[in-house]
Formats: structure tokens, sequence, C-alpha cells
């Protein structure tokens, strides 16, 4: 899957998925680039993150590690469609609106046709969710 490119806005200069809705319209946007430090994915806590007790979802957060599983992996996956097969988090803290947040990783393995990848996700720099999962490289529908 081809990432375009921002033009505009606090994240001009990275990239995002458009052509996913949920990740990009619904959920997000999340944003991914690449810095001295390796891959890195990226948004801005929101108000429609947030929970009924002033916290971030974390079905949110879930979600954005599921997108950060992608961003970490994503110069071995290009060109080629992956699902998530396994997906593992811990909640460490909790994020309010406003705060940055930030998703960096490792590829742990890369096979031919499946990927494992560890991230932690921080909020302003303070960790808030562990997580770890497994990309299976798939031919999309037609």
């Amino acid at each position: 899957m081809l990432a375009t490119e921002v033009t505009e806005g606090e994240f001009k200069g990275w990239r995002t998925w458009p052509e996913e809705p949920f990740e990009h319209e619904s959920a997000g946007p999340f944003y991914l680039n690449e810095d001295e430090k390796g891959p890195v994915a990226a948004f801005r806590a929101q108000r429609k993150h947030m929970n009924a007790g002033g916290v971030m979802h974390g079905g949110c957060l879930m979600t954005f590690a599921d997108f950060s599983l992608f961003a970490i992996a994503h110069n071995g996956l290009e060109g080629v469609y992956g699902v998530t097969v396994a997906f593992n988090s811990e909640f460490l803290d909790g994020a309010v609106e406003g705060e940055y947040m930030e998703a960096r990783g490792e590829v742990l393995r890369q096979g031919r046709s499946i990927t494992f990848v560890r991230g932690i996700i921080t909020a302003d720099g303070r960790p808030v969710l562990n997580f770890s999962g497994t990309i299976k490289y798939r031919k999309p529908k037609s």
C-alpha cells in the first residue's frame, strides 16, 4: 500500500494512507514518517478520541497500535497488502486531549509471508500502551 504525503497542517511532510477510511477518517487521521531513530507513527489526541472519563478510549489506542504495526514495518511491506492476524497490548497510562501521540518499535522478524512487530505508544513522551502484532501478507481481493 502506497502512502500519500501530507501537504499541510501539523504533520506536513509526513505520510498517511487515505484509502484506509476507518483509520484515516473515523479513528484518525494517523500519520507515519521516518527519522534518525527509525519509523514513527503519530497523531494529536482530540476530543473524539476520549472516553467519558476524559482519557483516550482504549479502542482508539489499540486502533492506533494496529496502524503502527504497518507504519513500523512499512519499508518491508511496500507494494504488499497485509492483514493483522495477531495483536497483543497492555495499557500503561491514560492519554488526554491535546497530547502528542507517538508510536515507535521494531520488526522482530520478517519472512516471506509474515512479519512480527512490537512497539510502544507514548503521550507527550509518557508510555501509555505496549503492543505487539503479526502481519500476514495477502493478495488484495479483486
